[in-house]
C-alpha cells in the first residue's frame, strides 16, 4: 500500500539575500491533521523559508510539492488558491469594516450575499472551529486576539489546508492563547496542516506534533 504524501513538502529549498543564506537546502514536510513546529533564534531562516511556502518569495533552489505534484507559488494569490494560508503577526485587515466584510473581501461573489447571509455563514464557520465572533463588529473595536480570529476566519473561507501561524501568541493574552490552541487542535482534526512558528517551547511541547529547528539557515 503507497504511503499517502504530505499536504506540503519542501525539496532543498535555498534562498539567499546577497552575502547572507537565509536557507540552505532545507527538506520539511507539512502533514495532514498534525501541527509542526518550527523553531529557531532570530534570523535562523524561518520567516524566509515560510515566505517562500505563501508565496512572498521566489526560492533560488528547490521545490516545492502540494500533496506529492510539483508547484511553483510566484504570488501570494496562487498560494492561497492552492490553500496555503498564513497568520501574520500584524494582521491585515480594514479597520473600518466589519467582521463580516473583512472575511468576504477579495472572495469572488462574496459582496453579492445579502448581510444576513455573510453572518450567517461567519457564525457557522466560527462555531465549528470554536470561535466567537460578532460578524456585524468593527475591526477597529476588536481586541488583539479578536482580530487574528478574523485571520484565521478568512483563511478557512478561502478552504486553506495549510495554515501558517508566525508567533501567533506574542499578541495574545494567555487565556486568547488558550482558545488560539483549541481551535488548532479543532482544525488538525479537521485534516488541516499547521506550521507553528514559535520562541515559547512550553507552548511547542504542549501543542505541536513534530518540531523542526532551523539554525543559520539549515535543518
Amino acid at each position: 500500500m503507497s504511503r499517502k504524501p504530505p499536504l506540503i513538502r519542501l525539496e532543498n529549498i535555498s534562498k539567499s539575500f546577497g552575502k547572507v543564506h537565509a536557507n540552505r537546502n532545507v527538506s520539511l514536510e507539512i502533514t495532514e491533521g498534525k501541527i509542526l513546529a518550527l523553531l529557531g533564534e532570530n534570523g535562523a531562516g524561518k520567516s524566509t523559508l515560510m515566505s517562500i511556502l505563501a508565496g512572498q518569495l521566489q526560492p533560488d533552489s528547490g521545490a516545492v510539492y502540494l500533496n506529492g505534484e510539483p508547484v511553483e507559488f510566484s504570488t501570494t494569490e496562487k498560494a492561497i488558491s492552492a490553500g496555503i494560508g498564513m497568520v501574520y503577526q500584524h494582521f491585515k485587515l480594514v479597520d473600518a469594516m466589519t467582521v463580516a466584510e473583512n472575511i468576504f473581501l477579495g472572495h469572488k461573489g462574496g459582496f453579492w450575499l445579502k448581510k444576513k447571509d455573510m453572518y450567517r455563514a461567519v457564525e457557522e464557520l466560527a462555531d465549528e472551529y470554536g470561535m466567537k465572533v460578532n460578524p456585524g463588529a468593527r475591526i477597529s473595536d476588536l481586541s488583539m486576539g479578536e482580530k487574528q480570529q478574523v485571520e484565521i476566519l478568512k483563511l478557512l473561507h478561502r478552504k486553506s489546508t495549510v495554515l501558517i501561524f508566525d508567533e501567533p501568541t506574542a499578541v495574545l493574552t494567555p487565556n486568547e492563547a488558550d482558545n488560539l490552541f483549541a481551535t488548532m487542535k479543532i482544525m488538525v482534526k479537521r485534516g488541516k496542516g499547521i506550521v507553528f512558528i514559535s520562541h515559547k517551547l512550553e507552548e511547542v511541547m504542549a501543542a505541536a506534533d513534530d518540531i523542526a529547528i532551523l539554525r543559520r539557515g539549515v535543518i
